[in-house]
């Protein structure tokens, strides 16, 4: 992604990647640390103990392989789908999600930039759908591999052809999509929250097609925290616990 951003960039970079990428990567570290400290066996792990245990609906109900894998990719990206919404519509919560926001420039890096918080809460939201929906190793470990590349792969910098956006976005979220999420724009910010299939938004009312400044023209982030500093690992650590939510969560 990284390769393809550079060779058919979408928007002219604010910053240099070495300005970004070096505290967006060091986030990722972190996240992958918590993640090993908080359960070594991973979600597909734990998918396995649930199995063992029979506990689920998928576990119950015992349908063919081929209909359970679909199903679990599906049910598990619609968890993360409402999971991205409350993490906009509790004050809270945006307050962690936010620095995920605060990236002054979108490209593949930005789809590593989570806080670790964030990270936790979400690991703990994916162990309850796998118990709860008894969703298999081999769809678990299919799932998280659609997601983190389809999440590379919507926050990168890429040009695709408008009529080959129109036809992917049909089914996946694309770079396009995505980034009218990132806009500063609050409507728009509350808007395209999938990172894997784009049916939910459709489906849902929380779909927008374009920005309205257009995607060259748009401003990316939120309205606090653009100073260049901001993009430092440590001053993105502490984000949660600076300024104030703003207008930004859907309930406010």
């Amino acid at each position: 992604m990284a390769w393809w951003e550079t060779i058919a960039p979408r928007r002219t970079r604010s910053f240099a990647r070495t300005s970004r990428w070096p505290a967006n990567a060091g986030i990722s570290i972190l996240n992958s640390a918590a993640v090993r400290i908080m359960l070594p066996a991973g979600t597909v792990g734990f998918a396995g103990f649930c199995a063992a245990h029979r506990w689920g609906l998928l576990n119950a109900v015992a349908p063919s392989k081929c209909f359970t894998l679909f199903a679990s990719i599906v049910l598990l990206d619609f968890v993360i789908y409402l999971q991205h919404v409350m993490f906009h519509a509790v004050p809270a919560l945006w307050r962690v999600h936010r620095m995920h926001h605060t990236d002054l420039d979108l490209d593949v890096a930005t789809g590593i930039r989570f806080h670790p918080i964030e990270i936790v809460i979400s690991m703990g939201v994916k162990l309850a759908a796998i118990a709860a929906l008894g969703t298999p190793a081999i769809g678990v470990l299919t799932f998280e591999v659609l997601l983190t590349t389809t999440s590379l792969f919507n926050h990168a910098n890429l040009a695709l052809p408008l009529k080959a956006d129109a036809l992917v976005r049909l089914l996946i979220v694309t770079p396009d999509m995505h980034r009218v999420h990132h806009s500063i724009a609050v409507r728009e910010t509350n808007s395209n929250f999938g990172f894997n299939l784009s049916w939910w938004d459709r489906l849902l009312g929380t779909y927008r097609a374009q920005p309205a400044a257009g995607h060259l023209e748009m401003t990316i982030g939120v309205e606090d925290f653009r100073d260049r500093k901001e993009l430092d690992l440590g001053q993105m650590l502490v984000q949660p616990w600076r300024g104030s939510p703003g207008d930004y969560p859907i309930n406010g």
